[in-house]
């Protein structure tokens, strides 16, 4: 009599039973946990994670979306499951802010002369406002040039970098801390090579204090910050917000933040109206 392979869920259902499992387990959800919230049953659950049923199109996205788990991870379960993807993705290499370039714009253009970065899930500016642009070349008008450009255009690490970090942000414990557990938690929540990368990073840092590596869970996060930005002789105050664009549903740009920088009083307001001005009266 032949012998027969033992008939394992990689064989029966590919890479897709793996990948629900994967993502069940993220969320913390039980099979029937996740049944009730996708309104079907847990033994359905349960063949398709063995690899015994094999998911139509329609029940990978309303799983992935009991699962809340981002677009690419949504077509990349798609594809495992032998169907093609449901949500556009951008050409490699090409500008992540294409789909929503007028959108940005305007959005820059409004917020002036006050700051407004735009970057991605890993904290990388991809663009800036006028506002942007001038506070922070003044801001770091008296760091190492060299030092400035090792930390790259990435806010995190300019944050968490020792030498420059502590020198602009004049409540740096506080808001270091809150970057470093907003990081901790999208990594828990989708951990993308470069997102994990740039934790892995940071928690290197000198100023990374032993109780900044286990975040709490159960405390909220706030819907803000409080930001002090050291120029010169003048302390600027913000409330900081960051903004997800969620449409339209194409990958990456539901991981493009844009981040804005509100004047908490009048001075600070007044203040960056004058070095828009005259950062870029001295450039024309």
């Amino acid at each position: 009599m032949a012998s027969r392979e033992p008939d394992s869920p990689a064989r029966r259902g590919g890479v897709y039973p793996a990948l629900l499992r994967h993502w069940r387990h993220r969320r913390g959800l039980s099979q029937l946990d996740l049944a009730v919230t996708a309104d079907v049953s847990s033994r359905h659950i349960s063949f398709l994670e063995t690899g015994r049923s094999a998911p139509g199109a329609e029940m990978v996205v309303r799983l992935a979306t009991a699962l809340d788990a981002p677009l690419h991870a949504t077509n990349e379960m798609l594809r495992a499951a032998g169907h093609p993807p449901r949500f556009p993705e951008a050409p490699a290499g090409g500008d992540p802010l294409a789909p929503v370039r007028a959108v940005v714009e305007v959005m820059k253009s409004h917020h002036d002369p006050l700051p407004l970065v735009v970057m991605n899930r890993a904290y990388a500016i991809l663009d800036l406002n006028r506002g942007a642009q001038a506070l922070l070349t003044a801001a770091m008008a008296d760091l190492d040039p060299d030092r400035v450009v090792a930390a790259g255009l990435n806010l995190a690490r300019l944050t968490l970098d020792p030498e420059i970090g502590p020198r602009i942000i004049v409540n740096h414990r506080d808001v270091a801390r809150d970057l470093l557990w907003r990081i901790h938690h999208e990594v828990l929540g989708d951990a993308n090579d470069e997102l994990a990368a740039l934790h892995a990073d940071l928690v290197r840092s000198p100023l990374v204090e032993p109780d900044w590596r286990s975040p709490d869970p159960t405390v909220p996060a706030a819907p803000s910050l409080e930001l002090e930005v050291r120029v010169g002789p003048d302390i600027l105050r913000f409330v900081v917000t960051v903004t997800a664009l969620l449409a339209p549903l194409m990958v990456g740009v539901d991981d493009i933040r844009v981040e804005q920088w509100f004047a908490a009083d009048a001075e600070t307001a007044r203040t960056c109206a004058q070095i828009a001005g005259d950062q870029f009266d001295a450039a024309t």
